[in-house]
């Protein structure tokens, strides 16, 4: 199997080819807009770097990747920013044409990110047979991103997955992410991190089972549309920090409420990660 993998740099996409290289029967196209930037990872000499912008694709670089058996679409640019438009101006466009011109070349198996936010200000468990009522402008991008393509099924024959992404953690997340802050918080000795209030209830899963459950996800075909990527288990974020410092023995001050909660996302929510099992038991039987 021959697969095209984009957003290579990026915190997902780096821990996703090696989590296709570790599976041992996989060539990898790995896309870039910047060679430099993964020239020092382990992965470099493993996998077919291609340096190209999404924006621009054309039969040059439909030629130049060949035959390709399935896409892992990941690239996406200016995260966490998630109430600027050029999500919706720049972004969902970039995307939606590369994906459908890969469509047209004949790649049958798709799969792309979403995230949880496209349920919007819901609180609870979130099931993928829920109504999509994303409010801010990157989940209204990536919501309307996956009716885009799931629209192109009137004209092509294609699997079509869906993984709508929660709160991950690990080596190499943004700087601004609260397990990256906190990192940086206990580096320099600091007695006290501040934080919000702690009692948003969250799914919080480390990156390196992300990468697993989404390239599981995606090279199956028997389960399509959307899928969560969770953990199915609700942790309040006070809690989750504390148990992060509690296995790391680290010894820190929480200054709980020094920062507001987020107007973008409801209080309480996780995911329902029955689909994804039923992908994960049919992975483990093969």
């Amino acid at each position: 199997m021959r697969v095209l993998v984009t957003g290579a740099s990026g915190f997902v996409g780096q821990y996703v080819i090696r989590n296709l290289i570790d599976r041992g029967y996989i060539e990898i196209v790995a896309v870039t807009r910047d060679k430099q930037k993964v020239s020092s990872l382990s992965f470099f000499n493993q996998v077919q770097i291609v340096e190209f912008d999404i924006a621009k694709i054309d039969h040059h670089f439909l030629g130049s990747i060949g035959k390709v058996d399935a896409l892992i679409h990941l690239a996406w640019d200016g995260l966490p920013n998630y109430k600027e438009s050029f999500h919706i101006d720049k972004n969902l466009f970039e995307s939606y044409f590369f994906c459908k011109k890969l469509i047209e070349f004949g790649i049958k198996n798709i799969t792309i990110v979403g995230t949880c936010f496209e349920y919007g200000m819901v609180d609870g468990c979130l099931s993928e047979t829920m109504y999509s009522v994303p409010n801010n402008a990157y989940a209204t991008a990536k919501d309307s991103l996956r009716k885009f393509i799931d629209l192109l099924h009137n004209t092509h024959t294609f699997s079509f997955k869906w993984v709508r992404l929660f709160y991950m953690y690990g080596a190499g997340q943004a700087k601004n992410s609260l397990i990256s802050q906190l990192e940086q918080a206990i580096q320099r000795n600091d007695l006290e991190f501040n934080m919000s209030g702690g009692e948003q209830l969250r799914d919080y899963l480390p990156i390196d089972l992300v990468a697993d459950y989404l390239v599981s996800c995606s090279l199956q075909t028997e389960i399509t549309g959307i899928i969560n990527c969770c953990s199915g288990r609700p942790i309040s974020v006070r809690k989750f920090v504390e148990k992060y410092l509690e296995e790391k023995n680290i010894n820190i001050k929480l200054n709980l409420g020094y920062y507001p909660y987020a107007d973008y996302e409801p209080m309480a929510f996780w995911g329902d990660d029955t689909k994804l099992k039923k992908i994960l038991s049919l992975s483990n039987s093969k």
